[in-house]
């Protein structure tokens, strides 16, 4: 798991689709379903916490976005 298609694809296989309109809420969001998969364990250690590094570099990656463009 290296990109956020990848975390998606994986969400996408519980029936969770995340489209909230800005991207950097859509990370959010898709992290906090990961947590509940993770919680419910469906979703095994290894895959959460590679998932959750993925969606923690994309979320810096809109912060910086973020900042420069004020």
């Amino acid at each position: 798991m290296k990109t956020l298609y990848d975390v998606q694809q994986l969400l996408k296989q519980f029936g969770i689709f995340v489209y909230v309109g800005k991207r950097k809420w859509d990370i959010e969001l898709m992290s906090i379903e990961l947590k509940n998969l993770y919680k419910a364990g469906v979703v095994d250690k290894p895959t959460y916490v590679k998932a959750q590094l993925v969606l923690r570099h994309e979320h810096h990656i809109e912060e910086v976005r973020d900042n420069q463009q004020k």
